[in-house]
C-alpha cells in the first residue's frame, strides 16, 4: 500500500502560495490508517518514551492513537486559552503565521521521556515550541516523531541535537 496516494496537496490554503498537506483521505482508509499507527509506534518505541505529546489539531489525528497502542499517556497541546489549570506557553512562528502553544503544567514530570509528535515536519516551528516545553520542566525529549516530513523546508535544522524520526520525507 503507498501512503502517499492517501494524501492530497491543495495549492493556496490557508493562503496564496502554500500547498497544503491533506490526510483525512489517509484517515478515511482504516487499513491505511492503521498501517501509520502501527509504524510510528513501532519508530517511537526504541526511544523508550514515557509519554507521547501532540498538539491540535492535526498531531491529534496521531498522538492519541500512538500512545494507545504504546500503552503510554497522551498529553495534549493546545492553543492559548483552551487549557483550564495552571500551564507552560511557548509562541513560535509558522509557514503561514505566529501562534502559542500550551500544556498543563503538571502533565510533564522531571523524569518525564516525551515523544513529541505530529503529522507533518515543515519549517519545525510547532515541534521546536513542544520540545522547549518539555525542556522548561526540565524533562527530556526522547524523538520527535512525524508522519511525513517536508524536506525542501528544512525544519529538522530547528530540532538540531534531537533524535528526528519520519516515516517519509517530501
Amino acid at each position: 500500500m503507498n501512503l502517499e496516494d492517501y494524501i492530497l496537496g491543495v495549492p493556496d490554503f490557508p493562503k496564496e502560495g502554500v500547498l497544503f498537506y491533506d490526510i483525512t483521505p489517509l484517515m478515511a482508509n482504516p487499513e491505511a490508517y492503521k498501517m501509520v499507527i502501527e509504524k510510528l509506534a513501532q519508530m517511537i518505541a526504541q526511544y523508550r518514551p514515557t509519554k507521547i505529546m501532540a498538539a491540535e489539531s492535526r498531531g491529534f489525528f496521531f498522538g492519541p492513537a500512538v500512545a494507545l497502542k504504546l500503552h503510554l499517556p497522551f498529553i495534549p497541546i493546545r492553543k492559548k486559552g483552551k487549557l483550564p489549570r495552571e500551564t507552560i506557553d511557548v509562541s513560535y512562528e509558522l509557514e503561514y503565521g505566529t501562534d502559542t502553544l500550551c500544556v498543563h503544567k503538571q502533565d510533564i514530570g522531571k523524569d518525564d521521556n516525551l515523544v513529541v509528535l505530529d503529522d507533518i515536519l515543515a519549517t519545525g516551528g510547532t515541534a521546536e515550541a513542544m520540545c522547549k516545553m518539555v525542556e522548561l520542566s526540565g524533562a527530556k525529549v526522547a524523538c520527535c516523531a512525524f508522519f511525513m516530513e517536508l524536506g525542501f523546508l528544512k525544519g529538522r535544522n530547528k530540532l538540531a541535537g534531537r533524535n528526528v524520526v519520519s516515516m517519509f520525507v517530501k
